[in-house]
């Protein structure tokens, strides 16, 4: 098999070499050049032509979000972005994934070598997904030509459907993960049953993610805090670094935070909250799995039809990368394949239908 080529930009030489060290270290990617500022990196894509670009977010005579909409509006191509976790980089990063950056790292604080030996494994298994990625190359304000957000917004659901708090819908993603949720949550109405969500992401950048999608949606979108009720109209996004799981108190249901080892590798982990999900809401709940890389949440997912929820998986050609929702397929526990578009009303119907039986 080919290796996966790969460039980096970035301004910091010691950062550039220590990216080709740590690459270097992996037999599946070769570092074919490096650049310290877009214009370079320009020339080198069209010499080289590398399979993906690590990017730095900031950079001298280009910043890495004007040279990424241009990238991706003339020469779409798998990106990996360099973020600081600072608020301004949070929002950036945000930002270039909107663009279509497939995927991002977060640069250490102190001792840069030492910090990126840490989440070595993290970005060597980030830029192999990336290499894997479907691509969309976008238009000015990185959306393409989508249709319009208000041809797309579902009606207010039925009444019945508001009338409890049993029906619980539970989402669980990852790489690409940020623009599937966002177009799953920004066309749902109001009345929308309570919503908790798992997504792959770093802490300081879930409550900028969830933040960013309370402004744009109709429902409410939170980071969530140890003990927050679940609620009509309400999503509650897991903290990073904090796995999330659902409780219930009578008729009361809540969710818990705890710092517990990693599952299959992630802090929150999507099986965490999909297994709670399945002990406690078990028939009364639908279970979404979207885009995203590995297998975390296939069992989760399962366990969860097996109680009795209703499973969607999100389908191959509208994911990012087809690796969660394909564990899940595999596994048994999916009862629905859709394109991405197609969830959120189905999502609907089926409350409704729930809600009508009940």
């Amino acid at each position: 098999m080919a290796k996966i080529r790969v460039l980096t930009v970035d301004d910091s030489a010691l950062m550039r070499q220590v990216l080709a060290q740590l690459l270097s270290k992996d037999r599946d990617i070769e570092v074919v050049g490096s650049a310290p500022d877009p214009f370079i990196a320009r020339q080198k894509i069209k010499a080289l032509n590398p399979d993906v670009i690590t990017l730095d977010v900031e950079m001298p005579k280009m910043d890495g979000l004007t040279f990424l909409e241009k990238l991706m509006a003339g020469h779409p191509m798998p990106v990996v972005m360099v973020s600081s976790l600072t608020e301004a980089g949070c929002q950036t990063t945000l930002r270039a994934l909107e663009l279509g950056a497939v995927d991002f790292i977060t640069k250490p604080k102190i001792d840069l070598r030492e910090g990126m030996e840490e989440v070595a494994q993290d970005l060597i298994a980030k830029i192999k997904a990336a290499a894997m990625a479907k691509v969309r190359g976008t238009g000015v304000g990185g959306r393409g030509k989508a249709e319009p957000l208000a041809s797309r917004l579902l009606p207010l659901a039925s009444s019945a459907m508001i009338k409890t708090t049993d029906t619980i819908i539970a989402i669980g993603a990852s790489t690409g993960g940020t623009e599937a949720l966002r177009a799953v949550l920004e066309v749902l109405p109001p009345n929308t049953p309570p919503i908790i969500v798992t997504q792959h992401m770093p802490e300081r950048f879930t409550k900028t993610f969830a933040d960013r999608l309370n402004q744009l949606c109709r429902i409410s979108v939170k980071e969530a805090e140890d003990g927050d009720s679940v609620l009509p109209g309400h999503a509650l996004i897991a903290p990073g670094s904090y796995h999330m799981t659902l409780v219930r108190s009578g008729a009361r249901y809540s969710v818990r935070l705890n710092q517990d080892p990693p599952v299959n590798r992630h802090r929150p982990s999507v099986d965490v909250m999909f297994d709670s999900v399945a002990s406690y809401a078990g028939a009364n709940t639908i279970g979404v799995i979207l885009t995203g890389m590995g297998g975390d949440g296939a069992k989760g997912m399962l366990a969860m039809k097996q109680s009795g929820a209703y499973t969607i998986a999100q389908d191959e050609a509208s994911c990012v990368v087809f690796g969660m929702p394909k564990e899940a397929i595999k596994m048994g526990g999916v009862d629905k394949i859709l394109p991405l578009d197609d969830i959120p009303a189905a999502m609907l119907a089926h409350a409704s239908r729930s809600e009508r039986a009940a």
